[in-house]
């Protein structure tokens, strides 16, 4: 600051300095005189070392930058209709790339905003010293580096003062609450952060390694992004590693091996400076990698040259992202126009112009080891090379916000009046700032400028991708862009044409396949196939079909198991089917011979009426078989229920009635020669059917408590692949039905089995007691195989073909046994052999009882007497009972 003191002799004021001699006290800052003054912070000088604050000079980042600044207050003052009549002024400091320096150097934008106490300070007559009054900076045009914004933004907040950065882009600058005075033109790196997760997202990348310079924007970026991508929860990151600011000889190969450890994640996202990108290309290529990363790049990467030179197929395919841009071709003409003559007030342009053109000025020159000296005549763009720097539009841009605002703020205040009006003398920096949040203009590159609450600028990049092209150079091409979503034209990969490499951690699972995810890794997982009835309900989980229903071929859903009964086709049907015709023909057959021959000795003998309900219960054991193989429903069921142990029941009723007669018969006779009561016809009729009305009752218990009804049984056939899983349609008898169903015609079997044991011994020349006796021994047989047969085939797969042979084939069986044993010498003898079919003379029930007490003693006796001479004691009497009963 300035102090003027009064001299005693000459009355001129004199000019101290706190630190500076006088001629210096701008050497390290421009200022433009004006109305109302802007500050302007600008990286002219990179960092220095050893303790210097200040390196070498930045001629585009920092010079480009700075005139560009300069070139935008110009154009204010000259636009008539933009602040009228008010002329803008600029403090431009050099931050030097460096946040601390850059702080202090912000010191001089609060001067005057801080109150001094000249008490302590007088002059050398005694009086006390003028304060020059410093000029008051309303707003601030920077800084570039976050890091520096970050640090500025913190003391400017303190006096109000509002700051547009044209670079920052660190994501925690849009922290309101901290940096409340702070805005900018540029996107937020979670923006940038946001637009690269969707380029991976589009890609189909689902794996992804992070790869961030040691640094406020490399660290916060990463950070940007893997937050967002948690949020998103579709990127999974494999490894994120930092890249040190002072990386030691091999650091770059260790990271290149580190993330070779994570093969499938391909895709390396970047946030680092240009070289640290062109070492870590440089390192892939040394490590014979190319080809193998998919390098997503910030905007620190860009569309910039430098990381690829002579690394051109390493970074072949790279995607990279830059805020959306235009050269402004005004900016172009005014640079190229500038000379050591014309541009004086830029305190840093010989330093500039010296570096460009690699030349000396004079014996005060900063190159003092150029052998070239300066002409003056240069002439940028025509002896030196020249290219627009990428944030110029942004720095135009943010000057014309700071105007924009003043103007609004001007015209709300200071309505018609010509220049500052008093309203104006003190700018409020918080109502400046709402003015400024407020805007909305087109800026230098024609796209609107405008600030959110949080004061960033609205994400608008280019995607570019680093091609090779026919002519085999390389280039960055535009191939899409992302204004708050993205849009991605036709991409090129190594592979030579357009299909999209991976790096996912896991293939999608097939069809049918559930994902079994690491536990804290969501994008890997292992595919698990959906086994057995389950299928696949969704990406994660399978679930059991319901009973009835199986997987489908893709196991993506259930479909309803195939239903089946037994066909007529069947061999496990044609076989019984077979059998029983055949038992119903010979059945019908001797019926008809029986009718025919009703009368005849032999018809009589056989007791004509029990020999038809005998044929009757054969027939139905015949008929059972086709309601048993017919397509179960209600009436074939209700069939079942009644003819199941009905043809057993009238067989086995019959044929114990008349093994009974018989038993009681002859014990009669041994002790008395009356005849026993309930021998008749009609007695035996009356026994049998009351016999079979027991079965019958208990069916028609069976149909009042459970009514017939069809089932579908799934459980049978369901086999271990659902593939062959059958449901049978079935009618409702269980095994257990089934027992009572066909017990107590066993029992009737059992019952008359016991009395053909005992009437063994009756001559066979009486009655039918031996060939009843041989049928039950053989049904016995039958049945007792049947058992094993039915109930041990209870698991097999081919159970209802099976059993269901079983029980109408062993029926069949025993009907043929009762026909083939009781019948078929009856009809043999009624048809052949006519002449033996003859009555003859009647005798008494004692005479019967006689002659079979006489054979009983013939039969102990030839166990005692050589042959022949029973015969000739006892011939008489046997001879004399040869008659049919």
């Amino acid at each position: 600051s300035l102090k003027f003191c009064l001299s005693s002799m000459s009355q001129k004021p004199a000019v101290l300095t706190d630190s500076q001699q006088p001629q210096q006290e701008f050497a390290h800052s421009i200022r433009l005189d004006g109305d109302i003054i802007l500050g302007g912070l600008f990286p002219v000088h990179a960092r220095g070392e050893r303790g210097i604050p200040c390196g070498e000079l930045k001629k585009e980042k920092g010079i480009h930058r700075l005139e560009a600044m300069l070139f935008a207050i110009d154009l204010i003052n000259k636009d008539p209709e933009l602040l009228p009549n008010v002329t803008l002024g600029a403090r431009i400091l050099d931050t030097c790339s460096r946040d601390t320096y850059a702080l202090e150097q912000s010191l001089t934008f609060v001067q005057a905003l801080i109150e001094r106490d000249g008490f302590d300070v007088h002059c050398a007559n005694g009086e006390l010293p003028i304060f020059a009054k410093p000029d008051k900076v309303v707003g601030v045009v920077g800084a570039s580096a976050s890091s520096v914004s970050i640090m500025v933004a913190n003391i400017l907040r303190l006096f109000k003062i509002p700051q547009i950065s044209y670079a920052s882009t660190a994501p925690e600058l849009s922290d309101n609450t901290r940096y409340d005075f702070f805005s900018r033109v540029v996107p937020p790196d979670s923006y940038q952060a946001q637009a690269m997760l969707d380029i991976v997202t589009a890609m189909g990348w689902n794996y992804v390694s992070t790869l961030a310079s040691e640094g406020n924007y490399g660290e916060s970026g990463v950070e940007a992004f893997v937050q967002i991508s948690r949020e998103s929860g579709g990127v999974c990151i494999a490894q994120s590693l930092k890249i040190p600011r002072e990386p030691t000889p091999g650091e770059f190969d260790k990271i290149i091996l580190r993330l070779v450890e994570t093969p499938n994640a391909r895709a390396v996202i970047m946030f680092a400076n240009e070289d640290d990108i062109r070492r870590i290309l440089d390192a892939a290529k040394h490590n014979n990698l190319m080809g193998h990363f998919l390098w997503v790049g910030s905007d620190s990467w860009g569309a910039k040259i430098s990381p690829v030179v002579q690394q051109e197929q390493v970074a072949k395919g790279a995607i990279t992202i830059l805020p959306k841009r235009a050269s402004v071709d005004a900016f172009d003409r005014y640079f190229k126009s500038r000379s050591l003559s014309n541009n004086r007030r830029n305190v840093w342009f010989a330093e500039f112009w010296e570096e460009n053109f690699g030349c000396k000025l004079g014996m005060h020159g900063k190159r003092p080891g150029s052998p070239k000296k300066c002409t003056g005549l240069e002439k940028v763009g025509r002896d030196s090379v020249y290219e627009q720097e990428g944030k110029v539009q942004f720095v135009m841009d943010a000057v014309y916000a700071m105007a924009h605002a003043l103007h609004h703020m001007h015209h709300e205040l200071c309505a018609g009046y010509p220049g500052l009006c008093p309203r104006m003398a003190n700018i409020d920096g918080k109502e400046l700032l709402a003015h400024i949040r407020a805007i909305n203009f087109n800026g230098s590159a024609g796209t609107s400028v405008i600030f959110n609450e949080n004061g960033d600028a609205p994400g608008r990049y280019d995607i570019f991708q680093y091609q090779i092209n026919n002519r085999s150079t390389a280039e960055y091409k535009v191939i899409g862009r992302w204004t708050n979503e993205l849009h991605l034209n036709a991409l090129q990969w190594t592979t030579g044409n357009s299909s999209l490499p991976a790096s996912v951690c896991s293939l999608p699972c097939h069809t049918g396949e559930r994902k079994k995810v690491v536990k804290g890794v969501p994008c890997c997982w292992h595919c698990e196939r959906c086994e057995g009835y389950h299928f696949q309900a969704s990406e994660f989980t399978c679930e059991l079909c319901p009973y009835e229903k199986r997987p489908n071929q893709n196991r993506t859903g259930c479909q309803p198991i195939p239903i089946i009964k037994l066909e007529w086709h069947s061999p496990w049907a044609l076989v019984p089917v077979f059998i029983s015709v055949l038992g119903i023909i010979a059945t019908t057959f001797v019926i008809v011979t029986f009718i025919r021959y009703n009368d005849t000795p032999i018809v009589r003998a056989s007791g004509r009426e029990m020999s038809y309900v005998l044929l009757t219960g054969i027939f139905l054991c015949y008929i059972i078989t086709f309601p048993m193989i017919a397509a179960p429903d209600v009436v074939v069921c209700s069939f079942r229920r009644i003819f199941l142990g009905l043809g057993m029941c009238f067989s086995y009723a019959a044929l114990l009635t008349k093994t009974n007669r018989i038993h009681r018969i002859f014990k009669q006779g041994k002790k008395a020669v009356t005849a026993p009561r309930f021998i008749s016809p009609a007695s035996q009729l009356v026994i049998t059917f009351s016999l079979i009305s027991v079965q019958l009752l208990g069916v028609l218990v069976w149909f009042a408590s459970d009514p017939p009804h069809t089932f579908v049984d799934y459980g049978e056939q369901r086999t271990q692949d659902p593939g062959n899983a059958r449901g049978i349609l079935k009618c409702d008898i269980s095994d257990l039905s089934l027992i009572c169903s066909l017990g107590y015609s066993i029992l009737l079997m059992v019952t008359c089995t016991v009395y053909a044991i005992k009437t063994r011994s009756v001559p066979e020349t009486f009655n039918e007691a031996k060939p009843i006796g041989f049928t039950m021994y053989t049904t016995c047989i039958i049945w007792l195989a049947f058992i094993p047969i039915f109930f041990g085939t209870a698991q097999s797969a081919e159970r209802m073909y099976i059993q269901t042979a079983t029980l109408t084939v062993s029926l069949s069986l025993s009907a043929s046994v009762s026909l083939g044993m009781l019948y078929m010498q009856k009809v043999y003898i009624i048809i052949f052999h006519p002449e033996q079919n003859v009555p003859k003379r009647k005798r008494s029930f004692k005479a019967i009882v006689t002659a079979a007490t006489m054979t009983s003693k013939l039969s102990h006796l030839a166990a005692e007497r050589p042959n022949g001479e029973v015969k000739t004691e006892l011939c008489e009497g046997v001879e004399a009972s040869g008659e049919w009963v």
